[in-house]
């Protein structure tokens, strides 16, 4: 994309006449990072295996800028049965609440992530971010507009108030570490732990398990992860 349409991505606007257009069928639009079959792994060690979060514990999911991925159809046929699925597209909301309304513990709501003011303080205890984040940065990568800076500074404020001292945020983009580390935790908020996610032939994705800091001490890194 060109840095204007780059820029376009962090508004309302361009997901509401992208998502206006879907053809209403089951799939998604467009399945951001890697699908998921592909991060099964990194869900089934950091999600459906990990102590507190199995869905016997019955722990409350929250889908940060959720759009139409299917990831939350495939959590609730896991068993997860208390998931908040937020955007800011009042056009991609209407569509998942009509496409998935037979799914029961999934609630479709209309948000933006840099201010939740219908999610409680320590509520969540589990956070998911796949493309979302990404979508709120443009410009150079090695000095990112001070637009880039408050926008990703808000909505990780907000991640960190809405979860719980226990609570994991799972992260998945394809930017380089180095140009995302900085971006991820300017004030010192977050433990944070990086995978990579391999598949031979395209490029490398990376996941992040980030909990809060001081809380929880972080697993040490992982082996690389392949997905696929």
């Amino acid at each position: 994309m060109t840095g204007s349409n780059d820029k376009a991505l962090s508004h309302s606007s361009y997901w509401d006449e992208r998502y206006l257009q879907a053809n209403g069928g089951p799939g998604p639009t467009h399945e951001w990072f890697r699908s998921f079959s592909d991060l099964e792994p990194f869900f089934e060690s950091n999600l459906f295996t990990a102590p507190g979060l199995t869905p016997l514990d019955n722990p409350l999911v929250l889908h940060l800028g959720s759009g139409d991925s299917i990831i939350p159809a495939e959590f609730a046929a896991r068993g997860y049965k208390r998931q908040l699925c937020v955007d800011f597209s009042s056009a991609v909301v209407n569509l998942m609440k009509e496409r998935h309304a037979e799914i029961k513990g999934i609630e479709w709501r209309l948000m933006d992530v840099r201010d939740m003011k219908g999610v409680a303080d320590g509520s969540v205890d589990v956070a998911f971010d796949k493309g979302t984040l990404d979508a709120m940065i443009h410009g150079s990568p090695w000095s990112p507009p001070q637009e880039v800076r408050d926008n990703t500074s808000a909505y990780l404020r907000e991640v960190h108030r809405v979860l719980k001292d226990s609570g994991r945020f799972l992260y998945v983009t394809f930017r380089q570490p180095h140009f995302m580390k900085p971006l991820l935790n300017p004030e010192g908020l977050w433990d944070v732990n990086m995978h990579v996610l391999s598949d031979v032939g395209s490029f490398d994705y990376y996941s992040y398990v980030i909990r809060k800091a001081g809380f929880e001490k972080p697993v040490e890194n992982s082996p690389a992860v392949t997905a696929g």
